[in-house]
């Protein structure tokens, strides 16, 4: 196999900053209209790429809440519709509004939100934190939170995009054996176009979800208007009076009100490509108050009848308007369904920069906008996932049971880590922590208390996706460490190996031109270098080590990017360059050679002409008790997945030279 990437993910960086925002707010003068519009196009942005799962949930969370099927039932009375109402509401205001937009978003990695920056900023303290492991165990928790989301972009697509087709029931019921051929077909056509990136469909997906969010705003308003007397359900007595009074009822609602805040976890990890105050606005102004108009709406379509029940969210528009209703469902749900995929993308590419996944081969599909990629193994092993959950599932009511899970277990973590980053970041007193941490996990832990009823009913089904996701993670990060070590024994000093070239110690011929080795640290000899000097007899007259550091920020200034080391010798020829990434960024490592200075490395450096060397690495399972024995067979078979090297660091393959060896585990 390929070497692993070189260099350690625990590097130590700069404590983390404020949520930075697009650049519309600083610079140059500029004119107000330009500031605006800029502000504005940010928001749209936001609309389209933010909030296409959260925005889709009011089409099946009320049906699903009241579904007769379900193994148990919430009776259809109007007292249990103003609970359910009044439930949804404030759940959405205490975990969106209160957890997420007030408090989540204010704990950022340099601007990038998300669980996967708030374990970085774990790392990045670990070795100075008071109390270490406590920070490990937290990273931990918050990587299977990390785990939990690649549930989530597995069930996304699937419950998302059949709630929407299922429609089709309402708008002609002889249609309903055509529900899931027609959804699969749409997924089909959803990831076989992923390759070509989402610029292009990018560009109208705001102004489709703001003409999503008008009409189901305008549609809630229709159904709110022939009942009114629901408004009153926006009163929290009508949630804790069901919860109260009826607790036996509303703890079982709870496993499928939770539905209402799905996406809401998008919101944070999104948080670095539009900035807090554009998500914020948009969440605010136009997706919270058009999500509760709807909600409304179908509450007063059931208690005007409660056989709307069956489909709430399609019944509240007239006969004639429900096929454009539900392709402009279709259409915002594949919208979810696209940001999801992108999502499980991006996870995928840092925790593989992170050191938790191999080298993931990731193609950028955009020459202008930072952050659009596609990773061709993460997509197509979604793809059968999704396929195989809308054949095996048949409804979005069935899947509806999954997929609450992955929504409270995610919420939960990030609820945890961030009240943990405040108080060692922030400097937060206890008892204030204490006073706000209580109440907010105190919801989260009863969602999660509600979903493991359905344990049995397929809420089995994301913890077992995560936990899988959790153990190869974990043991990859296991085992690279295994490898490292045993490497590291191999190849032996670097400065010991230099002094001995440097003494003459060692027979070696010097030839003309340049060769760059790239190697895993910078205190081991590269394998591949060790191998041209002991049996080749040879070295080049200019010889760069290389080593890549992926630090625990997301974008490494161009200025802070490569540091150069002549390990004692300013006149060997022999440069040691270590060059640094952010943990979202791909490594190109020509272009960060270029940026040396050629008085820094004894003489100019042939980018042009120059030689790359790499060391395979065949590994093999060993006697040693380094990890048991199944893990050691994963860590083989996941290491088969590790993307080709030359083609990871940007190496042009005709300049490229691999040299071989093996390494037992």
């Amino acid at each position: 196999m390929t070497d692993q990437q070189p260099g350690s993910a625990d590097t130590p960086g700069t404590a983390g900053t404020a949520a930075s925002e697009p650049d519309v707010d600083s610079g140059a003068p500029q004119v107000p209209n330009a500031h605006n519009t800029a502000k504005l196009a940010v928001v749209v942005g936001a609309l389209g790429v933010v909030f296409g799962d959260i925005g889709t949930s009011p089409i099946y969370t009320l049906q699903t809440v009241f579904n007769p099927e379900d193994p148990h039932p919430v009776p259809v009375s109007d007292n249990n519709v103003f609970g359910v109402v009044s439930l949804i509401f404030w759940s959405v205001m205490i975990i969106v509004t209160v957890t997420y937009i007030l408090l989540a978003m204010h704990a950022d990695n340099d601007g990038e939100g998300g669980v996967m920056a708030l374990i970085t900023l774990l790392r990045r303290w670990r070795s100075t934190h008071p109390n270490r492991r406590a920070a490990a165990v937290l990273a931990s928790v918050g990587l299977f939170g990390a785990s939990l989301f690649f549930g989530d972009g597995m069930i996304t697509p699937a419950i998302s995009v059949l709630s929407a087709v299922e429609g089709l029931k309402v708008v002609e019921p002889s249609l309903t054996d055509y529900v899931v051929p027609i959804t699969a077909v749409i997924i089909i056509v959803l990831f076989m176009v992923q390759r070509r990136g989402t610029e292009t469909v990018g560009r109208v997906f705001g102004p489709v979800m703001i003409g999503w969010f008008t009409v189901i705003g305008a549609c809630g308003i229709v159904g709110i208007a022939e009942h009114p007397k629901i408004l009153e359900a926006l009163s929290p007595t009508y949630a804790l009076g069901f919860l109260a009074g009826h607790f036996h009822i509303a703890f079982f609602a709870l496993a499928a009100i939770v539905l209402a805040v799905t996406g809401a976890e998008a919101l944070y990890a999104d948080m670095g490509h539009f900035g807090r105050r554009a998500i914020s606005r948009g969440w605010l102004f136009l997706v919270l108050p058009a999500c509760t108009l709807s909600y409304l709406g179908q509450g007063a379509l059931i208690l005007k009848d409660h056989s709307n029940i069956s489909s709430p969210f399609f019944l509240l528009i007239p006969g004639w308007g429900r096929l454009p209703l539900v392709l402009l469902a279709t259409a915002a749900t594949v919208i979810a369904s696209q940001a999801v995929i992108t999502g499980a993308y991006s996870v995928a590419s840092q925790a593989a920069q992170l050191g938790y996944l191999p080298r993931l081969r990731v193609a950028h599909t955009s020459a202008t906008t930072m952050g659009q990629i596609y990773v061709p193994f993460v997509n197509w092993l979604l793809f059968v996932s999704v396929l195989t959950l809308i054949f095996a599932f048949r409804s979005s009511a069935a899947l509806a049971y999954a997929y609450g899970m992955t929504v409270t277990g995610t919420i939960s973590i990030t609820t945890l880590l961030f009240f943990y980053v405040a108080h060692y970041r922030w400097n937060v007193p206890k008892w204030l922590i204490a006073l706000g941490a209580i109440p907010l996990l105190s919801v989260d832990l009863l969602f999660i208390a509600a979903n493991l009823t359905k344990l049995v009913h397929g809420a089995w089904l994301p913890l077992l996706i995560a936990l899988t996701a959790f153990t190869i993670m974990t043991t990859w990060q296991r085992g690279r460490q295994v490898v490292t070590a045993e490497r590291e024994r191999a190849e032996g000093s670097l400065q010991e190996f230099i002094d001995q070239l440097a003494a003459g110690k060692m027979t070696v011929r010097t030839v003309p031109g340049t060769a760059i080795f790239l190697n895993r640290g910078g205190t081991s000899a590269p394998l591949a270098l060790r191998a041209n000097v002991q049996h080749n007899e040879v070295r080049h007259e200019h010889v760069v080590i290389v080593a890549i550091e992926t630090e625990p920020v997301p974008r490494v200034p161009e200025d802070q990017r490569v540091t150069v080391n002549d390990l004692g010798y300013g006149d060997d020829g022999i440069t040691h360059v270590t060059i640094k990434f952010g943990y979202m960024e791909s490594p190109d490592v020509p272009a960060a050679l270029a940026l040396l200075d050629p008085s820094a490395t004894e003489g100019p450096i042939d980018l042009d002409n120059a030689s790359y060397f790499l060391s395979k690495i065949e590994l093999r399972r060993g006697k040693a008790p380094t990890m048991a024995g199944w893990r050691k067979q994963l860590f083989l078979a996941t290491s088969h997945i590790t993307a080709d090297a030359a083609e990871f660091f940007g190496l042009p393959r005709d300049r490229t030279v691999i040299i071989g060896s093996h390494i037992e585990v």
